[in-house]
């Protein structure tokens, strides 16, 4: 056991199974927290022996104790507004579609878009129409939008009223899909595309800082501000009842912390949040002053920015991810990217000369290598330091550039629970568009940190399930696909890369990710012993309470 100073504690767990993820001293059976902070780790005795007046004591009922967990990869504006809309998943069939569309229409008479969240690619077994929904609502805006965000699909009503029916021009890697006669089919591919029938919604504030990056236009005022924390707050409680209690938020803008600012100042925050600034192309380099200044004016353990998202293409499934060679189904088309190669060498340059780190998207293995130039372009120009830059997703990977990620220090911001097959997405249609022999260099993990790239584990949520016990079941039961290895890794190794593989991602292991004394006092409690669960069931387990700098934020029943 180590206690750091004389102090007594103010919460102390027992009779836990405690997984400190510190090498040093990696299991106990309690921990006492002091104010915001760990105190000490060790035997039940021993910890309990320290409480002071008043201190909280917790039995954990020989269930796990951990980290609070590290969401490497959210949406957490969008997430909790969108907890209120429609849910899909699951949903297949004309049926079932006008069932569940109909309800909650008729639910929510004044809602200015009908929006529902979930949709899959082939939820007719093919793409939805405008038609399709017109059959089943058409007098007014509908707007379904994929998992994965990158797609949606619109009414008539709504192409209409976004001005859209008959097409616009759009930046490259954006399309408004067109019917043989003319006019918009329904279906719209990425964030540019279905922009105007958002602003439909009265929800702009919300999605700006996704749809843009810029800040809202006009700024919200103190009335919409108020209005913009129940939102916000919302999609907070979800995490804290998921064991998160810090969010590495992949979107934003400075409202987006000024309306976390507010609700830590009412005390309400219950997480600790980074918010990047967000670098849409139509940006230019200049613009990383921005930045920079994000950087300097949030910047402690509650909220802070210091990094810079981009996205590089889009997704596998509507065929907006870059790829190296051509998709099997479409000779010719291997994807557009949002950046050209020379361009994203001049902003990766420029954010790490400025020691910004940055995160960007890429899923195809053309995306994932134009990143990785960028990053080494920025090494050979700036020199070695470490930048921790970061790729999110790397649904596909060509084979040669594997370990240039060790090699330049690249953090390998995976979730597991996007491969398909793993937990909510099937295996096809996605699948079918990877040719068959690239299989084996899709949705690697185990091949990423063999060779020796650092996991940081995630679940883009709104775009998945957020809950991080059902991601930690994915990890260790997803399929191998034919010709591929088998890329599931052990339960510590997974719970490192949600805990301490989260820390280290954002430059804050000294303090966060393991239970060690003067680290930040953030626990997590389960309802079970996760290492005697069988792997089958550790999704259905629960977080029994989440420990925040100090302070119980979620209780289960």
């Amino acid at each position: 056991m180590s206690i750091s100073g004389m102090a007594l504690a103010t919460l102390i767990i027992t009779n836990g199974r405690v997984l400190t993820m510190d090498a040093r001293h990696p299991r106990a059976e309690a921990v006492a927290l002091q104010g915001d902070q760990i105190m000490a780790v060790g035997d039940t005795a021993s910890i309990a022996a320290l409480a002071g007046p008043g201190c909280r004591m917790i039995d954990a009922g020989g269930a796990t104790v951990l980290p609070g967990f590290v969401e490497s990869h959210l949406h957490l504006f969008m997430a909790g507004n969108e907890l209120a809309h429609l849910q899909l998943l699951g949903i297949e069939g004309p049926e079932a579609l006008g069932a569940a569309l109909t309800a909650y229409a008729a639910a929510n008479p004044d809602v200015p878009v009908i929006r529902g969240q979930g949709c899959d690619y082939a939820i007719y077994g093919r793409s939805l129409t405008r038609h399709d929904l017109d059959a089943i609502v058409a007098d007014r805006p509908v707007l379904l939008s994929a998992a994965d965000h990158h797609t949606a699909w619109a009414n008539t009503k709504a192409l209409e009223m976004a001005g859209i029916l008959r097409g616009r021009d759009l930046p490259t890697g954006n399309e408004i899909v067109m019917a043989e006669d003319g006019l918009a089919a329904g279906e719209l591919r990425e964030f540019n595309a279905f922009e105007p029938v958002l602003a439909l919604s009265g929800e702009e504030r919300i999605s700006a800082g996704i749809a843009t990056g810029e800040e809202p236009n006009p700024m919200p005022g103190y009335a919409d501000l108020m209005r913009d924390l129940e939102p916000m707050e919302r999609g907070l409680k979800h995490c804290a009842k998921h064991g998160f209690t810090s969010l590495v938020n992949m979107d934003g803008n400075r409202y987006t912390l000024l309306v976390l600012s507010e609700l830590r100042r009412q005390g309400r925050l219950t997480a600790r949040v980074r918010v990047p600034f967000h670098y849409r192309p139509h940006r230019t380099p200049a613009d990383l002053e921005q930045a920079s200044i994000l950087s300097a004016e949030f910047n402690d353990d509650w909220l802070s920015s210091g990094f810079v998202k981009l996205f590089m293409d889009g997704v596998i499934d509507s065929e907006t991810a870059v790829l190296v060679d051509d998709y099997p189904a479409t000779p010719g088309w291997k994807g557009d990217a949002l950046h050209s190669d020379a361009r994203f060498k001049e902003i990766a340059i420029e954010a790490d000369r400025r020691g910004l780190q940055i995160a960007v998207h890429a899923i195809g293995d053309g995306a994932v290598r134009r990143v990785l130039d960028g990053y080494e372009a920025a090494r050979k120009a700036n020199g070695k330091r470490d930048s921790r830059h970061r790729i999110e997703h790397i649904e596909l990977i060509s084979r040669q550039d594997v370990p240039r990620l060790a090699e330049l220090g690249v953090v390998a911001s995976v979730q597991p629970v996007h491969a398909p097959g793993a937990m909510d997405f099937p295996v096809f249609p996605t699948m079918d568009k990877i040719a068959r022999d690239r299989w084996v260099d899709a949705y690697l993990c185990r091949d990423l940190a063999e060779a020796g790239a650092k996991l940081a584990f995630a679940s883009d949520w709104p775009v998945a399930d957020v809950n991080p016990l059902r991601g930690i079941q994915a990890a260790m039961t997803r399929p191998t696909y034919e010709g591929a290895r088998d890329q599931r890794i052990p339960l510590l190794d997974v719970l490192a890369a949600y805990t301490t593989g989260g820390a280290y991602a954002e430059h804050t292991e000294d303090r966060k990710g393991c239970l060690r004394p003067g680290y930040l006092g953030d626990v997590v409690i389960l309802s079970d012993d996760i290492e005697s669960v069988p792997v089958d069931q550790i999704g259905a387990m629960q977080v029994a309470k989440t420990i925040c700098g100090g302070r119980v934020v979620w209780e289960g029943e």
